[in-house]
């Protein structure tokens, strides 16, 4: 059985705390490898690399730095095929889905290759007599990552590229679950140029969590998970002392408007609501259609869809969606199923019991879809992390407003409309920090930033745009005056351009 263990000082090396975990498959059931767990000792040996070549890295002109990651992008397209097999075996997604993950990477390190520029500082010429004024962005130093399982590709190059590229070294933590993807971006990051000791991956549980949030070494910590995990993160890397990005839960709505285009708006949720067996931040797991009459034209319409989905493993080019990750994932999915239908929603279609045979022990969950869910049952409070869609009926289009900005969770949301007032004083009301205007999962481009509002999101800067720039930088400024412009005697005022 294939041993895992950790990238550190760019060679692989074997776990030393004596723990180990499981890999599963998640369409068979089975274990396909045994996963080394860091302690300190490992976090430790990582962070002592790292400091060690970071001093370098950062006096590395940022040409130089962009070459690597140029290198980079090229060795991801040369090498999708076989990283988007690797990631779906440990995942479940179809191979499609899993190139779709390494894209919207790939284009973060496409935004990095222009950090030439992006970490350009300000001048000021002449800002008092004789006295000239300027800012540098300089690295923080040593970052840190922690990703979950469900874009094991996406979400690590969105932390590491923009940090490495401006001058800092790099300790990701990833998803016990699918492990292996992490590990061979480290190699091909080495491949590209990067020097050893840069980019560390290290496997880890809580200890490794917790070993990194207290390393008195690490500057700085970006997460993405679960909202308490988030809240834990974000106030422990505080607490020591570190700068924090953290990014917790979602439950994004889509609201139909009587006007919008049905077809559109139907395909639209069959792809942000079932893609990916619903294990998306940015899912769309709440459907609000304004009126009866297009409540019942969209239950009718999604009903007949949902029970045609492909369901498969992902060696099947003709799945639309592949198993949950874990058996704990399967059981709490159907958990939650069970108790939407005990609460009174009206189980439209029902995925509980869904067996493909020949893999009647994989983590396999039909699409499922209610109907007359109320914001007061659990599947509409709760990250379903599922294929689960709620219809919630709005009588109009300001009860279907309220119903985003009065939830928890404020990651994603998107309108389905004709009408460009709707679209625009929408846009303009909604407390989310994404929003889509026929659009249903609205992730911003690489040169856009990433991040939620309310529970969703703990920090002041988001991913990826030039928000993570200013996150992974630090602003010196410098005041310089010369000898020509110098008066004799002190001065005991406060100084002031006067």
């Amino acid at each position: 059985m294939r041993e895992i263990g950790h990238f550190i000082g760019g060679k692989h090396v074997a776990g030393k705390s004596g723990r180990s975990s499981n890999v599963f498959n998640p369409a068979t059931g089975e274990v396909q490898a045994t996963l080394a767990l860091a302690g300190v000792e490992e976090i430790r040996a990582a962070v002592a690399n790292a400091r060690e070549v970071q001093p370098k890295w950062a006096a590395t002109n940022p040409q130089r730095r962009a070459r690597v990651f140029f290198r980079f992008v090229e060795l991801l397209n040369k090498h999708m095929d076989e990283l988007a097999t690797l990631l779906s075996s440990e995942h479940g997604k179809t191979v499609e889905d899993s190139k779709g993950d390494l894209v919207r990477g790939l284009e973060v390190c496409e935004f990095v290759c222009g950090i030439p520029h992006l970490q350009k500082g300000e001048f000021t010429e002449g800002a008092g007599p004789a006295i000239d004024m300027y800012s540098m962005r300089q690295p923080v130093g040593i970052g840190a990552g922690i990703t979950p399982f469900n874009f094991p590709a996406m979400i690590p190059m969105w932390m590491f590229a923009p940090a490495i590229a401006c001058g800092n070294a790099f300790i990701l933590k990833p998803s016990e679950r699918d492990p292996s993807v992490p590990l061979r971006l480290a190699e091909l990051m080495i491949e590209a140029g990067l020097p050893a000791g840069i980019l560390n991956v290290v496997n880890g549980d809580k200890a490794a969590v917790d070993a990194i949030l207290t390393d008195p070494d690490i500057g700085a910590v970006t997460f993405v998970g679960s909202t308490p995990i988030a809240r834990y993160v974000y106030g422990t890397a505080a607490m020591n002392g570190k700068r924090a990005q953290c990014f917790g839960g979602a439950k994004n709505h889509m609201i139909i408007m009587p006007d919008a285009d049905m077809d559109q708006a139907v395909n639209a949720l069959m792809g942000a609501g079932y893609g990916s067996a619903g294990e998306r931040c940015m899912a769309i797991s709440v459907a609000v259609p304004v009126g009866e009459e297009t409540a019942n034209r969209l239950v009718d319409a999604l009903t007949p869809k949902i029970e045609s989905l492909r369901i498969g493993p992902y060696t099947d080019e003709k799945a639309d969606m592949g198993p949950l990750v874990t058996k704990e994932a399967y059981a709490r999915v159907n958990g939650l199923i069970d108790r939407g239908v005990e609460q009174g929603a009206k189980l439209v279609v029902d995925g509980r019991g869904f067996k493909l045979q020949g893999y009647e022990d994989g983590y396999f969950v039909g699409g499922s879809l209610f109907d007359h869910v109320t914001p007061d049952m659990d599947i509409y409070k709760t990250e379903i992390f599922g294929p689960v869609l709620s219809v919630v009926r709005a009588h109009n289009y300001e009860e279907a407003l309220s119903l985003p900005m009065k939830h928890e969770y404020g990651n994603g949301v998107a309108i389905y409309t004709r009408d460009g007032d709707a679209a625009r004083d929408f846009a303009a009301r909604i407390n989310i920090g994404m929003v889509g205007i026929n659009v249903p999962i609205p992730v911003p481009l690489a040169y856009h930033s990433f991040g939620g509002w309310k529970a969703s999101s703990f920090g002041d800067l988001n991913q990826h745009g030039m928000d993570s720039i200013k996150f992974w930088t630090r602003t010196k400024t410098v005041t310089a005056r010369w000898p020509s412009g110098i008066k004799d005697g002190a001065e005991f005022v406060m100084p002031t351009m006067k």
